[in-house]
């Protein structure tokens, strides 16, 4: 069964806005979406996301415009663990398999979806391939994902920062305190 989605996002750390359109397909997600943020400086940003079986990404591409450039990144997971952005080896995010793109809720979905934390579970701690927004670097980074007993909230949390995201039954963001809630209701 597929699911399809259109989801808009008031993305408050970034004074701006972004637009996924999402198909949830057995174990697997394709999505693309637009984002439009004023901090740390104007930027739009386009992107493509392609996981494999499990929720493990695949791909992810963005082209990100600023005042004074445009930027791309080609981010590739090789399905054993290596990373690879723009064809260079990233062996500082070996063993990750879910990227994370600054300031965006989508890729919040992948880890939580694969491990069901929206319905229940134990905490669960990641290595992501982390995407700096506008300036598309990608960095390792340690989150922790932690059902909290009611259906739908998890907190996450890197290094000091702490939020309690909900989810909808889909595994998709609805409100992530201090970056993003979703404009239209729960869907």
């Amino acid at each position: 069964m597929t699911v399809s989605r259109v989801v808009t996002w008031e993305v408050t750390a970034s004074r701006g806005y972004e637009t996924a359109w999402a198909e949830l397909t057995g174990d697997a997600l394709r999505a693309r979406g637009r984002a439009v943020g004023t901090v740390p400086e104007p930027y739009w940003i386009s992107y493509e996301l392609q996981t494999a079986d499990g929720f493990v990404t695949r791909r992810l591409t963005v082209t990100a415009e600023t005042a004074d450039r445009t930027r791309t990144l080609d981010l590739r997971h090789d399905g054993h663990g290596r990373w690879t952005a723009d064809g260079r080896p990233l062996p500082e995010t070996d063993g990750a398999l879910d990227c994370d793109l600054g300031l965006c809720p989508l890729t919040n979905t992948m880890p939580v979806l694969r491990h069901g934390l929206h319905r229940a579970g134990g905490p669960r701690e990641f290595l992501m391939a982390w995407v700096s927004v506008p300036d598309l670097a990608v960095r390792p980074s340690r989150q922790t994902y932690t059902p909290l007993g009611t259906e739908g909230l998890v907190r996450y949390s890197s290094g000091t920062f702490r939020s309690d995201v909900r989810f909808d039954r889909d595994g998709l963001v609805v409100d992530y305190p201090d970056l993003a809630r979703r404009l239209g209701g729960p869907g």
